[in-house]
């Protein structure tokens, strides 16, 4: 999944990209039950912003493909719903994307947020 966020996202190639990058990826965390993605769509050759909806059914149809081919089985892995919230003015995208880091700790699956290998966050952004 964290590859294919990556992938989408622009920051790892894509070996025949056929598209544009649709999204800035400012953080993603893998958790064991849920996945959360930081990220601003971008707009296309015609100025028209790339559908939320359809960024995230890309990422679900490749990773719940590659899950099942790993695990021998098919059918559905992720929920169809998705859950996103739109950052507001007097919302930080550092303090999200703080949160978003500090979500593997506050399960207990890392002591540092550094530590747990399924976290990825824009180098750029600094925090």
């Amino acid at each position: 999944m964290l590859e294919h966020c990556l992938r989408e996202g622009g920051v790892l190639p894509l070996a025949a990209r056929a598209t544009q990058t649709r999204i800035h990826l400012y953080s993603v965390v893998i958790m064991p039950d849920h996945v959360h993605l930081l990220l601003l769509p971008l707009r296309d050759l015609e100025g028209w912003q790339f559908p939320l909806v359809d960024i995230l059914q890309c990422l679900k149809s490749a990773t719940a493909h590659r899950i099942n081919k790993l695990l021998h089985r098919d059918g559905p892995v992720w929920e169809e719903e998705s859950f996103d919230h739109v950052l507001r003015s007097d919302e930080s995208l550092k303090e999200k994307c703080e949160y978003l880091r500090q979500n593997p700790v506050r399960r207990g699956l890392a002591k540092r947020p550094e530590d747990y290998r399924w976290l990825w966050v824009d180098p750029e952004l600094k925090l």
